[in-house]
């Protein structure tokens, strides 16, 4: 336990470096030296070297693809791109630019056309449909990397004066489609990549806060905080790549939230540049404080960067656990896994990271394990007997929850205690740590299997949502329903992949996410819009059933339709209000959620 000392100084760390090994791809998801390929032999392989999962050989993946999603899913029957898409040339505004390299180096001035195409999306499967098999009608025109927070100013004043747009940037991980540029916008759009502000600008050991620059990204927070003994415990499934900024941004939720809570119950403060001024704290952050409007913070959380650009926030940090232990739990079926999860939230002093999973997509955890030789195949022979047999799971009926525990050893032996005790009372069974760390490194690594089954005709993505408890199960079946009788109605050829997961855990609900895929080889029209249809019919269905429109991906332009669903007409008229009163020139002119016209036009 740390002594109290009012004297101890603030920690400066050092500047965050970039490694030549960190490049990230320009077209897909994640690092460019990591993506699954199937080999002539049927063998699947993670190439790179980063993630466990990588270089190991996956020889189950396609034939449990074949026998999934459709029999001529196979290494050879490739829908691969032709080519980069066309990119609209850059629309100039000379006097902007001009102004701009009186304050900014050439190096941060970037109009090369990858570049600009790279800003102008997220990852929804239309953006990542189209950047491979059409075009975006439009993207930024320029693409600008501030250091500092005066030159954040100088460019919303220079915007401003000369009647830009701008849209903040950050990790380019979004699946909302907020970072995708109006097709109807004549101004110069510019995109401000915020990445080069990515400092921990210091660390106070006494009051446990950082102050973090917003272009920080994830996995270099978590970085530099650990080498002075912190963590700020927010690990959203995206963390590697997306940014502090963008936490605020799109009001956030992590895997750990149990323990360290969401992006709100984290940030204690945040500064924001805005066409009317700078939203800053003028004194000592506080631990709470009741000032209302003042408080910034209530501005910025989901504002989607149509307010303003997050230069900076100061977050709580916390000591690295003392213990940090991976586990895994099997249940007979969902249903059994879901009761168990009421009852642990309700026992209170929850694991860090609580998921649970459905069958279908503990079968694709199973087709992800690597070839197992040696005693490994033996022991997972002994453990499948004995579920199976011995316990008498149905393999095509099973649920697993992966879990991670962290705390002092008291702590984490307590939690694990009561975990496996509740767990017993609803049929769960322990599955091991192993399993455990595995499942949880498995949401970095399958976050690359989209674009690879893109590139074998299957068109896939996942939605997410909240719900009360009393209508998990109706919520879960209802949507998974809908979605089978979509494809149906469409003759769509194969079977659909429907899946779920439980991910976060609350008082009064969870946290669920779908995943939906279908083969469109020889299907007419355009697949990715039949699959945006079925994600609407689908969204449709989740708000018919009590569940939320978002519970952290946000609302971008993808769900805007919705919003009069959930938000009535006065709320609807004060979020335009506050758009018009903090930027009347509309300079933040991505459109998203609320801020948007009614008649959506941006």
């Amino acid at each position: 336990m740390a002594s109290f000392d009012p004297t101890a100084q603030r920690i400066v760390p050092e500047p965050t470096v970039i490694g030549p090994d960190e490049v990230e791809s320009l077209h897909t998801w994640g690092f460019r030296d990591t993506r699954f390929v199937a080999r002539p032999d049927g063998v699947v392989v993670l190439e790179g070297s980063r993630y466990e999962l990588s270089g190991q050989e996956l020889p189950d993946l396609l034939p449990w693809a074949q026998k999934t999603f459709h029999p001529d899913f196979a290494p050879d029957n490739l829908f691969l791109p032709e080519g980069p898409p066309r990119i609209p040339a850059p629309r100039r505004n000379p006097a902007f630019s001009e102004e701009l390299r009186k304050g900014f180096a050439e190096d941060q001035l970037c109009e090369d056309d990858e570049v600009r195409l790279r800003h102008g999306h997220g990852h929804t499967q239309e953006e990542m449909y189209a950047i491979k098999y059409g075009r975006l009608a439009r993207v930024p025109d320029l693409v600008v990397y501030p250091t500092r927070d005066e030159q954040v100013e100088q460019l919303v004043e220079a915007a401003l004066r000369h009647g830009v747009v701008l849209i903040p940037y950050g990790g380019g991980t979004n699946v909302t489609d907020a970072l995708r540029c109006p097709t109807g916008e004549e101004r110069t759009i510019v995109s401000v990549d915020m990445t080069r502000m990515n400092r921990v600008r210091w660390i106070d050991p006494v009051d446990q806060t950082a102050c973090i620059e917003a272009g920080a990204i994830g996995r270099h927070i978590n970085q530099v905080l650990a080498r002075h003994g912190y963590t700020i415990g927010h690990e959203p499934d995206s963390v590697e790549f997306s940014t502090l900024g963008g936490w605020v941004a799109t009001h956030a939720s992590g895997m750990k939230k149990n323990r360290y809570g969401n992006i709100e119950d984290i940030v204690l403060d945040v500064r924001v540049v805005t066409p009317q001024g700078v939203l800053e704290r003028l004194a000592t952050t506080a631990p709470r404080e009741s000032v209302g409007a003042a408080d910034t913070r209530r501005w910025v959380f989901g504002s989607e960067g149509c307010l303003g650009i997050v230069t900076s926030a100061i977050v709580k940090v916390f000591p690295l656990p003392e213990a940090q232990v991976y586990g895994s739990l099997v249940f007979p079926d969902f249903e059994s896994g879901t009761r168990f999860l009421y009852e642990l939230e309700r026992a209170g002093d929850v694991p860090a990271s609580v998921r649970l999973v459905d069958n279908m997509q503990f079968q694709l955890s199973q087709m992800l394990k690597p070839r197992a030789t040696g005693a490994k195949k033996l022991k997972s022979a002994v453990e499948k007997l004995f579920v199976t047999k011995v316990k008498g799971f149905d393999v095509e009926k099973m649920s697993a929850c992966t879990l991670v525990y962290e705390g002092t050893r008291d702590e984490v032996a307590a939690q694990q205690k009561r975990t496996h005790a509740i767990a017993r009372k609803y049929g769960g069974i322990a599955g091991g740590a192993e399993n455990g760390k595995r499942g949880y490194a498995l949401t970095f690594g399958i976050a690359y299997l989209r674009d690879w089954v893109m590139n074998h005709y299957l068109i896939a993505e996942s939605f997410e949502t909240s719900v009360p408890w009393r209508q998990v199960a109706d919520l879960c079946e209802g949507v998974k329903q809908r979605l089978r009788e979509e494809h149906a109605k469409r003759g769509l050829p194969g079977s659909p992949y429907i899946t779920c997961r439980i991910t976060q855990l609350y008082e009064s609900g969870v946290a669920v996410y779908f995943y939906f895929a279908f083969y469109f080889k020889g299907v007419p029209g355009d697949p990715s819009e039949i699959y945006s249809e079925i994600e609407r019919a689908a969204r449709d269905e989740v708000l018919r059933r009590g569940g939320s429109l978002s519970h952290h991906h946000g609302i971008g332009k993808i769900r805007r339709e919705f919003v009069p669903r959930i938000a009535s007409a006065g709320t609807r008229r004060i979020a335009r209000r506050v758009k018009e009163a903090v930027d009347p020139s509309n300079v933040f002119a991505a459109g998203n959620q609320l801020y948007a016209p009614e008649d959506g036009s941006a």
